[in-house]
This record gives structure tokens, sequence and C-alpha cells, in this order.
């Protein structure tokens, strides 16, 4: 969570970067805010495609336990499926 936060708190201070230097004038500090926002929205892009991709591996991970334990009469392995495949829901709706 906290790469989520930095991403955010960079992308904000690069934005009013870009945006007080192009009102003042100062184009070197637009610039380096313009560019500033853009890796960290970018990096934010790749941190929620991880997060997304994490979150089908559990899914599919947790639907195999629960199949599997169901058929072998593994309750605990059936409530490990059952879990995993909320945790795999969760991440992918981040």
């Amino acid at each position: 969570m906290t790469e989520r936060l930095s991403n955010t708190a960079n992308s904000y201070i690069g934005g009013a970067k870009q945006t007080i230097g192009q009102t003042l004038g100062f184009t070197d500090l637009a610039a380096d805010g313009a560019a500033q926002k853009a890796q960290a929205d970018a990096a934010q892009r790749l941190a929620d495609a991880k997060t997304h991709s994490d979150g089908v591996g559990h899914k599919v991970e947790g639907q195999a336990q629960t199949r599997v334990g169901s058929l072998t009469g593994d309750k605990s392995m059936e409530a490990r499926g059952h879990a995993n495949e909320a945790l795999g829901d969760i991440q992918r709706n981040v």
C-alpha cells in the first residue's frame, strides 16, 4: 500500500510543480513536474496491473483448492480455497 501512497503523492506533487511552472513561466519547473507526474502515473498503472494479476492467480488457485478439497472431503483445503478466491476477488477489484 505504501507504493500506492508514494505514487499518488508524486503524481500530485508533479502536477502542482507543472502548474506552478506554467503559471509563473518557469519552463524547467513545469517540465520537471510533468516528468514526475508521468513517471508516478506509469508506476501506479504498473502496480495496479501487478495487483490484478496476483488476484487472478489467487482466484484460480482458490478454485482449484475448493474443488480438490470438495472432491477429497478435505474441509480445510476447501476453506483455504474459498479464502484464496475471496482474496483474488478483492485484489482484482482494487
